[in-house]
């Protein structure tokens, strides 16, 4: 039988709250209108955060809890009677269970903030930064709701990146499940039509039948290698120079390089414009941008940045000193600078962004697909005349 948290007033108006078994929400409500109690709120009994802390929420289901949130607060609803209502409104059981447990501890008295941070794999630093700003300043709704845009923009750009990288990754798989499926399953058997035949075989024919052989031979140990570097890479990868080598390797890339430039300065714009807006002292949002930057040489531009502004410098003079940012997000934030729209300069310079890395993953992609198809074609060609040349020589000897 499930269990439940309740509250009720008694006839002498004293809150009492409690924990109880019960068939349902509805029948709990009922027995304790028979004990005389009126029933305020009835949650769901949970176990300790603990245990829901290692849950992670998909970003979809924090952005929509976090829309319904700001809707809901912004109607003046009390915040623990918002995120009771979003328990109502949610299908998904582990995010039911994760706003009913957040209810009970805002209930409780515990700030909004501090109960985030019991989930920190769902609502990282920053969603929790723009959390204690908005209820520091008393304008969480506000907050919610452009924590809900940017939230909501993040997964709109992901989405498209998504959907064009599918056709290129599935055309890869397909070349590569082809190539496998013929030195391993039609080879050895035309190999073994050839045996009979005395016929000098053509080298490209040798060279695939050599492949064959030594690919059905040691295919298990390329396997195995292959999870080993893969797993290796991850190890080695995860020390800071090792990173930073390589996120430097990447921004040197032709077309690939600009592309990731632009993502991740759409990503610092966008997060420092709603800190900011969200009233957040610049050097604060600042580190706070800086956290949620994934490529080693741009965060330690803006840690430079950090000092230079500490100093007294302009945001926009520190972020040119490093030389990694596009041009267009150092004017825009002068602008922002000297006009006091700072907030809304960096939303613009973010959209912009946004707009050129689409364009420029739309012109790789486009590059892409077509070699991909032409050097797909040119393996299967490759293997079919392998297999059909000494059938053709045997056909004119014949003759």
């Amino acid at each position: 039988m499930p269990r439940f948290q309740w509250e009720a007033v008694n006839a002498e108006g004293r809150v009492l709250r409690g924990t109880r078994e019960a068939e349902s929400a509805r029948a709990l409500r009922a027995t304790l209108i028979e004990e005389q109690l009126t029933p305020t709120a009835i949650t769901p009994a949970l176990d300790a955060p603990s245990r829901l802390s290692w849950t992670k929420l998909s970003a979809q289901n924090v952005s929509l809890v976090t829309r319904q949130l700001a809707t809901l607060t912004m109607s003046g609803l009390p915040l623990h009677q918002a995120l009771l209502a979003v328990v109502e409104q949610v299908d998904d059981k582990e995010t039911k269970s994760m706003m009913t447990a957040l209810a009970r501890e805002v209930f409780s008295g515990e700030n909004f903030s501090l109960a985030l941070a019991h989930y920190p794999r769902t609502f990282p630093k920053l969603y929790r930064g723009l959390v204690e700003a908005g209820v520091e300043s008393g304008l969480l709704p506000q907050v919610l709701e452009r924590l809900a845009d940017y939230l909501d923009a993040r997964l709109a750009l992901k989405q498209k990146f998504v959907a064009a990288l599918i056709y290129p990754a599935l055309i890869t798989i397909i070349a590569i499940a082809v190539v496998i499926v013929l030195l391993t399953y039609v080879m050895p058997q035309v190999i073994s039509v050839y045996e009979h035949s005395r016929q000098t075989l053509p080298a490209l024919t040798r060279g695939l039948i050599a492949s064959s052989h030594f690919l059905r031979a040691t295919g298990v140990y390329w396997l195995i290698l292959g999870v080993a570097a893969g797993f290796g890479s991850l190890y080695v990868y995860r020390k800071p120079e090792v990173a930073a080598r390589v996120h430097r390797f990447l921004l040197a890339v032709p077309g690939l390089g600009k592309l990731i430039q632009s993502l991740e300065t759409a990503r610092f714009a966008s997060t420092l414009a709603i800190l900011v807006g969200s009233g957040a002292p610049l050097l604060r949002g600042l580190t706070t941008a800086a956290d949620v930057l994934r490529l080693t040489p741009i965060r330690a531009a803006v840690q430079n940045a950090v000092v230079h502004v500490r100093e007294g410098v302009a945001l926009h003079r520190a972020l040119k000193e490093s030389g990694v940012f596009p041009p267009i997000l150092i004017h825009l934030v002068a602008n922002g600078e000297t006009t006091g729209k700072l907030s809304e300069m960096l939303t613009r310079s973010a959209e912009t962004l946004e707009r050129d890395s689409e364009r420029r993953l739309a012109w790789i992609t486009a590059l892409i697909q077509p070699v991909l198809i032409v050097l797909m074609g040119g393996l299967v060609l490759l293997l079919v005349m392998a297999i059909l040349m000494p059938i053709v020589s045997m056909n004119q000897l014949i003759r």
